[in-house]
């Protein structure tokens, strides 16, 4: 059969389209890449269609001197064992690890007449894996600068950029000929040489502004401008920067996957990384992320969200999660192993999320062999239970919107660290065990919100006229709204307006101010007077009088009617003592509006209640956000987990079955790692009866058993018992 290879600009409903394309044409046809101009068209066999067999990646990244002191066999032997499908070799770029003939391309000193390289690609070839060769090109040695000066990187007062690292290297700039001439000559000759199924880059796309004659040239032609003195997200030069510098990487982009795929149809280039998730979308067939580790006060859960925001722009295409054995803190032990219980959370919260592991060794030598078996251990129950983890879409029905916007939006107090809002509303979301998706807001348009009910929006001030009309057109046809704080304050390019953009859905008009930080200001609950009774957002508050307030609340001003569940308790003093009383005790000032909206709800919050929980750690706020997003969705969430912990759940669909994923994240480490051991816990999980559930197909999958259950009004009810790290309930459906 012939397949066309998808290009850019696919997404899943353009996927539906092609395959549409291909049963209307038959064999043989042509489709043209829309918006990938310079590639010819072309069909290859669906055989050659290597991006989605890859399940467990291994990458060695060699260090110059392992020629001749490394055991390659050991390594084939290993990746034989852990059941490794795909690997990623060091090739070339500031060293090569094959005897090259591009001039200037450093080969080890240690090669001599060797090829560890290709040695590699043989034996990995001889396994039925897919190869890609890792190139680096940020760096360069002596004889580069001498020989093309032009191609280094240059500081913002007109130095030569000495490595940070390592003096011996000179900084290569990203975007001028290095990359294009050079580095493509290095790329055509590992394809000519060893045909892989694709070349990924490390450090590709630079390492801060470069000032050489060469960009100094073409951001002039670009912009009419002088580069930019310093990275001021606020200032319009450094805004065209960004522009330019995204637009030539994608060039550069381009160019590499030409010259790779006119050496090999199926083979692609593949980088490490792109400032735009939308564009990384548009151009890739398969997609890794390089968060490999844990390092300061970052949660675990923090692998995950990586990998719901690329999926969010990438769509279903195959997302590799690279992990290290070793720690990524900012010293930088590139020989160090973590714990087993730190590895074995980081590589579960990347699987439930939909990422394919993909470990990362540094040096063909080993120093500390500890983390050996802890990977096989993980990729032998991932490779028993491979049929179950080729997910093809996830179920849940809560999205949360992300901005790829910069992390400070303005220069007024309230509106830094911005990204708070974010982790605040993605941490109360795990720790409620609310199954959910990040929806990427520049994708906003009604093919990608279909699936879901609920749309959160943490603070996501910069909106377009046509993003408001999209999330208006969501709600009136059934969907709901949670929102926060400046949400639709700014349009697309950062300006603010008179009044939210969606003032008309949320009720409220902007009230020209915003108050805080708020010193001993509360949150009033209050029952309905008519009732006596507790709105549902108040579910497990109905004793508290009063919480916490937000640490800034905008002003607005109702423009409808809504219910009162919570209102304002303004600031008072908190010193002296004797004068800590409120002044106002009540007032009638909502700080949560509720509404109906169309066919469905919408909940405001004024205040920063996302980025006060993120900070403070308010039981209190993470209970109202719960229960506030559980009355905006209205309906049950795909899986209802009880038990103690914290808990990551996630829900997907398979060709014949779908899988619920529990990640125990339950340990006094949890927001500052390592993990010194795993604690477990005890759950029991309540999955509504799929359609085709067959009632012999119940999994437990780490474990490798049948759990005990039982069915009770349309639910089946499964005990999950000592949850170590991961389990993952599977249900065959016919």
């Amino acid at each position: 059969m012939i397949r066309i290879v998808p290009g850019s600009g696919f997404n899943n409903k353009t996927d539906m389209h092609r395959r549409d394309f291909i049963k209307t044409t038959g064999l043989g046809s042509t489709f043209v890449l829309a918006g990938y101009p310079t590639l010819s068209n072309f069909v290859i066999l669906e055989n050659d269609r290597w991006f989605d067999k890859p399940m467990r990646w291994a990458q060695l990244t060699l260090v110059e001197n392992d020629p001749g002191r490394f055991d390659p066999d050991f390594w084939l032997d290993y990746f034989k064992r852990i059941h490794a499908d795909a690997t990623t070799l060091s090739a070339g770029g500031i060293v090569a690890y094959y005897p090259t003939n591009v001039p200037l391309h450093h080969r080890s000193d240690w090669l001599g007449n060797s090829d560890p390289f290709g040695y590699l690609v043989n034996g990995c070839r001889k396994m039925g894996m897919s190869i890609v060769a890792r190139t680096d090109p940020h760096a360069a040695r002596q004889q580069v600068m001498d020989s093309h000066p032009d191609w280094i990187a240059v500081t913002a007062n007109g130095e030569k950029r000495r490595h940070w690292a390592n003096p011996d290297l000179w900084v290569t700039c990203a975007l001028g000929p290095y990359n294009f001439e050079f580095m493509t000559q290095v790329h055509n000759e590992i394809m000519e040489i060893y045909q892989p199924d694709g070349i990924f880059s490390n450090r590709w796309a630079g390492q801060g502004i470069c000032y050489c004659e060469h960009c100094t040239r073409n951001f002039k032609e670009y912009s009419g401008l002088d580069l930019p003195r310093s990275a001021n997200q606020f200032d319009p030069v450094w805004q065209k920067y960004n522009e330019w510098n995204t637009a030539r990487l994608r060039e550069l982009w381009i160019v590499w996957d030409n010259v790779i795929r006119k050496r090999k149809p199926s083979s692609r280039f593949i980088p490490n990384g792109f400032p735009d998730k939308v564009i990384t979308g548009q151009l890739s067939d398969i997609v890794f992320t390089d968060h490999q580790a844990r390092s300061g006060v970052i949660p675990p859960w923090s692998n995950g969200k990586v990998a719901k925001e690329l999926r969010a722009s990438i769509g279903m295409k195959p997302l590799g999660g690279i992990f290290s054995v070793g720690f990524e803190e900012q010293y930088r032990w590139k020989d160090s192993v973590q714990s087993e219980a730190e590895i074995r959370v980081w590589v579960a919260e990347g699987t439930a999320n939909g990422m394919r592991p993909w470990f990362t060794k540094f040096s063909g030598v080993l120093y500390d062999r500890r983390w050996l078996n802890t990977v096989d251990r993980i990729y032998q129950v991932h490779f028993r239970n491979e049929k179950y983890l080729r997910n093809t879409f996830p179920l849940a029905r809560v999205g949360m919107v992300f901005s790829e916007q910069d992390i400070n939006y303005g220069n007024k107090p309230w509106q830094q660290r911005n990204s708070d809002h974010s982790s605040g509303m993605y941490h109360a979301l795990i720790e409620n065990r609310i199954p959910f998706e990040m929806v990427n807001a520049r994708l906003l348009n009604p093919e990608y919100l279909r699936p879901f009910k609920l749309l959160i929006l943490p603070n996501i001030p910069d909106l377009s006229d046509i993003q408001c009309d999209h999330l208006r057109k969501f709600t009136q046809e059934g969907g709901s709204i949670v929102a926060t704080f400046e949400t639709s304050l700014y349009n697309e390019n950062g300006v603010q307006r008179k009044d939210f953009g969606l003032a008309d859905l949320l009720g409220v008009s902007y009230d020209q101010g915003v108050e805080g930080p708020m010193q001993n200001s509360y949150l009033r609950l209050k029952s309905d007077p008519l009732t006596n009774s507790f709105h549902p957002v108040l579910i497990g508050l109905e004793d508290a009088y009063r919480i916490i307030n937000t640490i800034y609340r905008i002003k607005v001003i109702p423009t409808s009617e809504f219910p009162s569940p919570v209102t304002l308790i303004p600031t008072y003093p908190d010193l002296p003592m004797e004068d800590v009383y409120p002044r106002i005790p009540d007032t009638d000032i909502r700080e949560l509006y509720l509404r109906e909206y169309g066919k469905g709800r919408v909940a405001y919050f004024p205040g920063d209640i996302d980025r006060s929980f993120w900070q403070i750690m308010s039981a209190d706020h993470g209970r109202l956000l719960r229960n506030t997003v559980l009355w905006a969705l209205n309906e049950e969430p795909v899986a209802d987990v009880k038990g103690q912990g914290v808990i990551d759940v996630t829900a997907w669909r398979q060709k014949d079955s779908m899988t619920v994923h529990l990640v125990n994240l339950t340990n006094p480490m949890m927001m500052k790692g390592p993990f010194r051991e795993l604690i477990p816990v005890d759950l029991q999980v309540s999955i509504s009866i799929p359609e085709g559930f067959n009632k012999d197909g119940i999994h437990l999958l780490v474990k490798n058993e049948k759990p005990l259950y039982k069915i009770n009004e349309g639910k089946i009810i499964i005990s999950v018992p000592q949850i170590s790290d991961h389990e993952i309930i599977a249900l065959d459906l016919s």
